[in-house]
């Protein structure tokens, strides 16, 4: 559970929803055996031209994802190796000036995956590095279809309206909306005796908001049946694939002369 609004406002639920709904996805896959697999939203922020801090596109997220795997060889970094900052380029909260000004925020290889070596060695991109890719993406909308879809293959990102739940702090929200400002991941669904089908969406605002970070919303309310996007795994690097690289602890042997990148299969 991510907060995408730390360390400074950010905001891309955009790419919070459609990462986290493909990690999960991911771990369907491995059979919820291992170590979670995380995906880097920063960068999605740094090199996806899908959206930034003030908006994007789940759907874009989940395009760029593939097409970068047919482009450069490796699709989504790990958050590992790339942390989020909760800055794109034109952000002008917090640390971002900063992080603007050191370069932290533009497509290069140090902003995919990094490492820096010990006592004071210089960060450098690297040319291999754990990642995950996508086989398929679209769209889909309407209840029988969003139920079909989670059903046989996991979680999905949808877009809906924010404002009847910035405040909320459990039960099944039920209010109707056709405003969509925001993207959250729809895991699953149950029913209620008074309200009927919900389902149950993880947010990115932290673990202290809703219900632990989660919240039940009624099928129809918000709109959260009206736009949401789909994707499913390709290859990652997992310890039971036996497809790592082995970079040294500081990167010397993997260093990124360019902007290369090479999948690890």
């Amino acid at each position: 559970m991510l907060n995408q609004h730390i360390p400074q406002y950010c905001g891309s639920c955009w790419a919070h929803g459609a990462t986290s709904a493909l990690a999960d996805r991911i771990k369907i896959s491995r059979k919820a055996q291992g170590i979670d697999i995380q995906l880097s939203v920063q960068h999605v922020l740094n090199c996806g031209n899908a959206g930034s801090c003030h908006g994007g596109d789940a759907g874009a997220a989940y395009q760029w994802i593939h097409k970068n795997f047919a482009d450069t060889g490796a699709g989504i970094s790990y958050t590992t190796g790339q942390p989020y900052l909760a800055c794109s380029k034109e952000s002008k909260e917090g640390m971002c000036p900063a992080a603007l000004k050191a370069g932290d925020l533009t497509c290069e290889p140090r902003n995919i995956q990094r490492t820096c070596g010990t006592f004071g060695e210089e960060c450098v991109g690297l040319s291999h590095f754990p990642n995950a890719t996508i086989a398929e993406y679209g769209s889909i909308q309407g209840k029988d279809a969003l139920q079909k879809e989670i059903m046989n293959r996991g979680p999905i990102a949808c877009a809906i309206d924010a404002g009847p739940i910035r405040n909320y702090v459990g039960g099944i929200v039920t209010e109707k909306s056709a405003q969509l400002d925001h993207v959250i991941s729809v895991v699953g669904w149950g029913t209620d005796e008074k309200a009927g089908l919900y389902w149950i969406v993880r947010n990115s605002w932290g673990e202290y908001w809703g219900e632990n970070g989660f919240v039940r919303v009624q099928s129809g309310a918000l709109g959260i049946e009206t736009q949401c996007n789909w994707a499913t795994p390709g290859d990652f690097t997992a310890p039971e694939k036996n497809n790592q690289v082995h970079c040294y602890e500081n990167g010397s042997n993997c260093k990124a002369s360019g902007y290369e990148t090479q999948v690890v299969v």
